[in-house]
């Protein structure tokens, strides 16, 4: 079980996401404001922090400075009443992963959560190995019989999560929510780009193929698989 902290002042919205977040089976610890949530940390393992911007003696952003300078790398939704680009610009410089703007949709925030665990899945895996490629997840890179490959970072992104669960579809839009994020402004078809230019490169790589699955998404399939079918 998913660990998750909700650090937010008003006590009314941190138990409404609290409760949301028990009742879709997270295990949720709550902070009043940044401290109280260092407090925690020092006794709990934490899988997610959901934080506030303004809280007092610690305030969202310092929070983020604190955690990140100190090591910790889980993934991190900072919660606003009010966004503007300079305010993103800064909390993404410090290291918040996704933010969500008051009022909240409780359902949106679900959505946002399991995208980032699984995300956050895909960055603890770090390596994967199919036949004689190998994915290296710190590098951004593939070895496929002694050569090394580098590739841009959301074409890995995207290679590593269809190899990580062979056979299993997914949609365009769970693509886009995963490596691209929930807010991103850019449409599927770069789905469909980042795929193209990923058979291309591979081209050479035997081990496994992505395969088209109309009208669904995509899907990668292990030669070994292929060959039994």
């Amino acid at each position: 079980m998913f660990s998750i902290a909700v650090c937010e002042d008003d006590n009314h919205i941190r138990r409404l996401f609290a409760d949301v977040l028990r009742g879709d089976g997270y295990n949720v610890y709550e902070a009043s404001d940044g401290e109280v949530l260092l407090d925690i940390l020092e006794e709990t393992h934490i899988d997610m922090l959901i934080t506030d911007v303004m809280m007092p003696r610690m305030d969202g952003f310092e929070l983020v400075k604190v955690l990140r300078d100190a090591g910790y790398e889980l993934p991190i939704i900072m919660i606003t009443a009010k966004v503007t680009m300079e305010d993103k610009k800064i909390g993404f410089s410090l290291g918040v992963d996704d933010y969500m703007v008051k009022p909240v949709d409780t359902d949106e925030i679900l959505l946002r959560v399991k995208a980032l665990l699984r995300r956050a899945k895909i960055a603890s895996d770090k390596k994967l190995q199919i036949g004689s490629t190998a994915l290296d997840y710190d590098s951004l890179t593939i070895n496929h019989h002694n050569t090394v490959m580098d590739l841009p970072k959301k074409e890995f992104l995207l290679l590593f999560k269809l190899l990580s669960s062979p056979n299993k579809i997914f949609t365009r839009a769970q693509i886009m929510d995963e490596i691209w994020g929930y807010s991103s402004e850019s449409d599927e078809r770069t789905v469909d780009v980042h795929i193209k230019r990923l058979r291309e490169k591979l081209a050479h790589v035997d081990d496994f193929e992505i395969v088209t699955v109309k009208g669904l998404g995509y899907k990668a399939v292990k030669t070994n698989d292929k060959k039994t079918d």
